[in-house]
């Protein structure tokens, strides 16, 4: 006679300190053993010698993942969160530009700046602050006036509706050195190559941060449910969280490389491009290249798709030179997908940037492709503030040292970025985008989108669905 099945049942688990977690986890399925005996287990014996073992010196990354941490930051800046949130595996939230006032709020101050810098900097910040409360303020009075609150909408729903519309306008006046809060769920995997990423920043602010999360790594939550949480979060992650040096070395060989090799960059045919690579190498080398250029996308590609194969080749090598034996791929040798080219406002990237199933890439934050005026600006009366405000804090920036210098970058000015996702996402992004409760500067982008896929795959792209710009419902959020 067979043995009989084991009984079914579903156990739910209470929250661990996330090593122990992983521990338990990861024993739970090397074992005969129960979840409770496997816990059992746990309270007994030292988390961190299975993980120094297991995780950190056998490899065995698939552990780390079992285990998951939350942590908040708060007033960091705008750029700060953006380079925290830049992990594919990453769940998590920052303050909303739509729905809070951060006219009152200060700015966070690159701390490679010297006095005199300083000084400038400080000086363009108030002024483009004093701009975002000055249109904000017009720009609600201006569409208070153009919408009446129909009388099937509350009073207080009808101010906050117009209240985040006027918010949509001012946002383009907020600068990446505006402070947020952030908060995020990751497992301990994710963790560790976010703090290894962020301790290699080209931003001494971003360093510091890395630092201070791998700190708190090892210490007590410093918010607990109750008082018995007194163990440290993760203390054996704390001590294995090295900067990426091969991140940090490979951009700045590959930079080197594009400015001995490369030509000036060519100018762009459209802000939209949707490309579909067929040459994975030339794919792959161009993609390599793209963060550290001002090339399009399209031309970086053919033109590596015209070079010899050692010139490519010459390429990879560059970017392989600082690899150690316990680095993984860069995110860049990832190809085969569709690719999209997007030249939009910083606004519009910081609500892109949440779609973390693509891959993701941008070009220095480097102010020099002009900025976005938002048609409420012109239609009430305020293009010559708007413009003198933005001119001004351009200015400024390009006096300042690099890349300090990117955090008076203005919401509304336009850089480049580079989008590879597959169709599934495009349907996605071009759907949820577009729609009327979204800001109008990535509705108009999401659009363009679904129609540049439509040209290139009118089999595929019949099945997107979205909402152009031109249908609005102004008072929907």
């Amino acid at each position: 006679m067979p043995a009989p099945p084991p009984e079914r049942r579903i156990l739910s688990v209470a929250p661990l300190a996330p090593e122990k977690s992983a521990y338990a986890l990861a024993r739970y399925s090397r074992s005969a053993d129960s979840i409770t005996q496997s816990l059992d287990w746990v309270r007994s014996h030292d988390s961190s010698k299975f993980l120094e073992s297991f995780y950190f010196q056998y490899g065995h990354a698939s552990i780390a993942d079992l285990g998951h941490l939350t942590f908040c930051l708060e007033g960091i800046s705008e750029l700060a969160a953006a380079e925290v949130e830049d992990e594919q595996l990453w769940d998590g939230q920052a303050k909303s530009s739509r729905y809070q006032d951060f006219g009152k709020t200060g700015f966070v101050i690159p701390p490679e700046l010297n006095l005199r810098e300083r000084g400038q900097f400080e000086a363009a910040g108030e002024a483009l602050l004093a701009a975002y409360r000055l249109v904000h303020d017009a720009a609600f009075a201006h569409l208070s006036a153009q919408l009446p609150r129909p009388e099937s909408m509350k009073p207080d729903a009808y101010q906050r509706n117009i209240a985040a519309r006027a918010f949509d306008v001012a946002r383009y006046l907020l600068f990446w050195a505006v402070p947020t809060n952030v908060g995020q769920v990751t497992s301990i995997r994710t963790l560790e190559k976010q703090i290894r990423r962020l301790k290699a920043s080209p931003y001494a602010e971003v360093r510091a941060i890395g630092a201070e999360i791998a700190a708190a790594c090892a210490a007590p939550p410093a918010c607990r449910w109750d008082d018995a949480q007194t163990e440290p979060l993760a203390p054996t992650l704390a001590k294995y969280c090295d900067p990426d040096e091969h991140l940090r070395q490979s951009t700045a060989d590959l930079r080197l490389w594009a400015d001995q090799n490369l030509p000036a960059a060519p100018t762009p045919e459209t802000d939209v491009d949707l490309f579909k690579p067929t040459d994975t190498a030339a794919e792959i080398a161009a993609t390599l290249l793209y963060p550290v250029t001002a090339w399009p996308f399209r031309a970086l590609y053919e033109w590596a798709a015209a070079a010899s194969p050692a010139l490519r080749q010459e390429i990879l090598d560059t970017a392989l030179r600082s690899r150690s034996k316990h680095d993984e791929l860069l995110r860049n040798f990832r190809g085969g997908l569709y690719c999209y080219d997007l030249v939009m406002d910083v606004g519009a990237y910081r609500d892109f940037h949440r779609h973390r199933r693509c891959q993701q890439f941008r070009q220095d934050y480097s102010g020099l492709l002009g900025y976005e005026t938002p048609q409420v600006i012109t239609d009430a009366g305020l293009t010559v503030e708007y413009q003198v405000a933005m001119d001004q804090a351009l200015v400024t920036l390009r006096q300042l040292p690099a890349p300090a210098n990117e955090y008076l970058l203005p919401f509304g000015a336009r850089s480049r970025f580079l989008f590879k996702m597959d169709f599934a996402e495009a349907e996605y992004i071009c759907r949820v985008r577009s729609g009327v409760k979204g800001h109008f500067s990535y509705r108009s982008i999401a659009w363009r989108m679904k129609e540049a896929m439509e040209r290139l795959e009118p089999e595929l792209g019949r099945l997107l669905s979205g909402t152009p710009p031109w249908i609005e419902d102004p008072l929907q959020r």
